[in-house]
């Protein structure tokens, strides 16, 4: 039995609630995280392999080190955009600790992040943390899997060669291996369609997304806005004071916006729910690469409206109908999006791209559930005997059964705080006292050099005196 470690925010088999996924982050603050390493847990998942969830906890300690290499015989390390810049102290940590492991590692579905006109020049800062965490990876294993050929650019421009990468997309796409699931005709799309749509606030310097959200309100009264972020989650959850405060926003982050007001908003947190209920949606659209592929995943039809590199190599990869968003004007209808988007590329090049994923995995040692398993039965079976939370709503502040949290929350959280406070008053007077010990320290050498002046004049004064009378100076 191979024990395998994998980088994943918590394991499919568990049943976490809603609580848990806000309070410890299980969701890696995006829960598209959730989509591809379930999917990476899966696909690993045979008869011969037990598979650990870490948690996302990166500890680069030695300590944690040694343990990993004593308890599992593999460290399998599902990446999303993980070469940007926000990224990069965690991907030190990761390289910190790689570099002590002597187990096989293998990393999946790595991908760069920059700007959707692919310009490398916003990459330069990660040059050197790229650089190491790549040299760390291939000294155990054989070769690196990159979402793209954005991603596969930038590190020939490293110096790493063709056999040190390849290109294998993102394992959310292989969540039923060498097929993917058909695409419902939605008909004509009209207001009584059931539309999904997904935004990323921080796009809206690329694209108009409060145009976007409010065309396809004012057009579909059965619009859905599913939101991915841990933010968006607590907001759902906990509320704001936006209403009181008369703060309005043009795109969904406030519980002014008319979306959180007629609670047509969700935060998925669980793959399995997230994609029932997209398949009771005729069409889905937005800048969410996996709030797209989990649509399509469910056999809803998608388009996605690239912004950046990490999206955009994912769709030209897997045939993903998209449109750029700066080139898409905020009032398109989704139905001139379906129908000229093009899903044939996806189908057909599947199985040819499932067969370089497997390739991949195989030459790094790798057994998957499609060829050396039972095709993900087991793995089915056992999801679907969880009772998993299905997506959060608006909470109306009436009881939904976890008042009794949110009021141990705000205790512990007010006790935290006036703990810190208490931390922070004690150093505040600490430094008072240092405070007051220099500045009489510094009082003493005045007075001290004003001593020393005294003393000076008194000896040096009589002695010019002196100079300037000299003899025969009279008149």
């Amino acid at each position: 039995m191979k024990r395998i470690l994998i980088r994943s925010g918590r394991s499919p088999f568990y049943a976490a609630t809603r609580e848990e996924y806000l309070q410890q982050d299980l969701i890696g603050t995006n829960s598209g995280n959730l989509v591809f390493s379930d999917a990476s847990h899966k696909l690993l998942l045979t008869e011969n392999t037990e598979i650990v969830s870490n948690g996302l906890r990166t500890d680069p300690s030695a300590e944690r080190a040694r343990q990993i290499n004593e308890e599992y015989d593999m460290f399998v390390v599902p990446l999303a955009n993980a070469f940007r810049p926000s990224f990069r102290a965690s991907l030190n940590r990761l390289s910190a600790l790689i570099e002590q492991l002597t187990i096989p590692v293998v990393v999946i579905g790595v991908g760069a992040q920059t700007s959707a006109d692919y310009e490398m020049g916003r990459l330069q800062e990660m040059d050197a943390p790229v650089r190491r965490f790549m040299r760390a990876v291939l000294k155990k294993s054989a070769s690196i899997g990159v979402r793209g050929e954005l991603t596969a650019s930038y590190l020939k421009g490293l110096g790493f060669g063709s056999r040190d990468v390849e290109i294998i997309g993102c394992p959310s796409m292989f969540m039923y291996g060498d097929t993917f699931p058909e695409l419902r005709d939605p008909g004509t799309l009209d207001s009584e369609s059931r539309i999904a749509i997904n935004l990323s606030p921080y796009a809206t310097r690329v694209g108009d997304l409060a145009g976007l959200v409010r065309h396809a309100h004012e057009r579909f009264p059965h619009l859905t806005y599913f939101a991915q972020n841990l933010v968006d989650a607590e907001l759902l959850f906990w509320g704001d004071t936006s209403a009181a405060a008369g703060h309005r926003s043009p795109i969904p982050r406030q519980l002014t916006h008319p979306l959180f007001q007629e609670n047509k908003v969700r935060v998925p947190l669980d793959p399995r729910s997230w994609l029932e209920e997209l398949s009771t949606h005729d069409f889905s659209y937005g800048t969410r690469i996996h709030g797209n592929i989990a649509a399509l995943l469910a056999g809803t039809p998608a388009v996605v409206l690239a912004h950046d590199s990490r999206t955009l190599e994912l769709c030209r990869y897997f045939g993903i109908p998209h449109r750029l968003l700066s080139q898409t004007p905020a009032d398109i209808h989704p139905a001139r999006l379906y129908q000229e988007a093009d899903f044939s590329e996806l189908h057909q090049g599947h199985k040819e791209r499932f067969g370089q994923l497997t390739a991949f995995l195989s030459r790094n040692g790798l057994e998957n559930t499609f060829e050396h398993g039972d095709g993900g039965a087991s793995y089915e079976a056992r999801v679907a005997a969880l009772d998993a939370p299905g997506s959060i709503g608006v909470w109306d502040g009436s009881e939904d059964g976890s008042l009794r949290y949110r009021i141990s929350r705000l205790r512990e959280n007010g006790s935290a705080a006036d703990r810190r406070i208490a931390q922070l008053t004690k150093r505040t007077k600490e430094l008072e006292k240092q405070l007051a010990e220099v500045q009489k320290a510094l009082s003493l050498g005045e007075k001290r050099l004003m001593g020393v002046e005294r003393r000076i004049l008194t000896r040096l004064v009589p002695a010019i005196q002196r100079r300037v009378r000299r003899p025969g100076g009279g008149a």
